[in-house]
């Protein structure tokens, strides 16, 4: 299928289904950006879920990113790190962090980004709160799981700390030259102003409002809203424009060999199975088919597939009505099959 009809095939089903999920009163809207080398559209469906009006989705409305910020943030930083040679991807954690030794002090920067880490799976920092232990510290210093691979969060909040030490500025510092220098002038850690411009997530107490403009993780949350697993806020436009800079990194990565380009052609290639449809690369979830892609809680995600160049950018705030997110499963699915059909 030419460039174009899939653009303008995957355009109408995208916009399709988030119209059905929107009238059912699953979600209050969402956009997404569809596109190529050359080509790109967008979609724009219902609201934003704000109570005190009737705002629209639109491209340039800022969505809570949720974990797409392990890809967006964490994940690029610690490949400009190991292209750099300030990180190795083998080296243990404890090669980084001084004092212990600690039992997480044996877990590689690769086991984080392939969540074969055997950190404890549970994100919740609660019972670090007014303590005295640094956090990377208290992650390090717990017992090891058994062996295998878990969604961790954990190994991800240990890469955000761990680029501020080695880096010497905050995560969103980090984040935000990056971010800056790749022309994603929308694309930050909150906290932003509750406008029209950026999408509420989840109301989670009846009565009050919603978490607007803040992180809806709480981990992150606790963390100051900056950290390596979640807290990044971005736009349809946004997302676009990362999804085809990292796609013409990896089509030109065989003439250009440089550190970074074999990193993400490292990260884009099966390392770990996770069943038999998909595998974890680095950081990202890798199909057969050679689809790449990962997922955002409050209902974001983003597709990339190298060989074709093509991409799709997802961005709702589905948490909005409700953390069932009832459709979310179905509209994603919609995406991974245009890939194929």
């Amino acid at each position: 299928m030419l460039d174009g009809d899939w653009l303008a095939e995957t355009g109408t089903e995208i916009r399709s289904v988030l119209k059905v999920m929107v009238d059912a009163g699953w979600l209050p809207g969402g956009t997404a950006v569809v596109g190529t080398d050359s080509m790109w559209e967008f979609v724009a469906v219902g609201g934003i879920g704000e109570a005190h009006g009737h705002h629209l989705a639109a491209p340039d409305v800022r969505y809570d990113a949720a974990s797409l910020t392990k890809v967006m943030a964490t994940w690029p930083l610690v490949g400009r790190a190991v292209a750099e040679g300030l990180i190795g991807l083998d080296a243990p954690l404890g090669a980084y962090f001084s004092g212990g030794p600690y039992p997480g002090g044996r877990v590689t920067v690769r086991q984080i980004l392939t969540h074969t880490s055997r950190l404890n799976p549970v994100a919740w920092l609660e019972r670090y709160v007014g303590t005295e232990q640094d956090l990377a510290e208290a992650i390090l210093s717990e017992p090891l799981d058994e062996e295998g691979y878990r969604y961790i969060d954990r190994g991800f909040i240990l890469l955000g700390l761990l680029l501020e030490r080695l880096l010497g500025a905050p995560l969103d510092r980090l984040a935000g030259e990056l971010w800056s220098v790749a022309g994603m002038a929308s694309t930050g850690y909150g906290p932003l102003p509750r406008s029209s411009s950026v999408a509420p997530t989840e109301r989670r107490i009846p009565g009050t409002a919603p978490v607007w403009g803040v992180v809806h993780d709480e981990a992150a949350a606790l963390m100051g809203g900056v950290s390596g697993h979640a807290g990044a806020f971005t736009t349809a436009i946004d997302l676009g424009v990362f999804a085809r800079d990292l796609l013409r990194v990896h089509a030109e990565s065989h003439r250009r060999r440089d550190p970074f380009s074999h990193y993400v052609q490292q990260s884009w290639r099966p390392q770990v199975p996770v069943d038999e449809h998909f595998s974890r690369g680095l950081a990202w979830l890798v199909t057969d088919e050679g689809l790449v892609y990962h997922h955002g809680y409050t209902g974001v995600s983003l597709f990339l597939h190298p060989a074709t160049g093509r991409y799709v950018g997802l961005l709702t705030n589905a948490v909005h009505h409700g953390r069932r997110r009832t459709g979310l499963c179905d509209l994603r699915a919609a995406v991974r099959a245009s890939f194929t059909d």
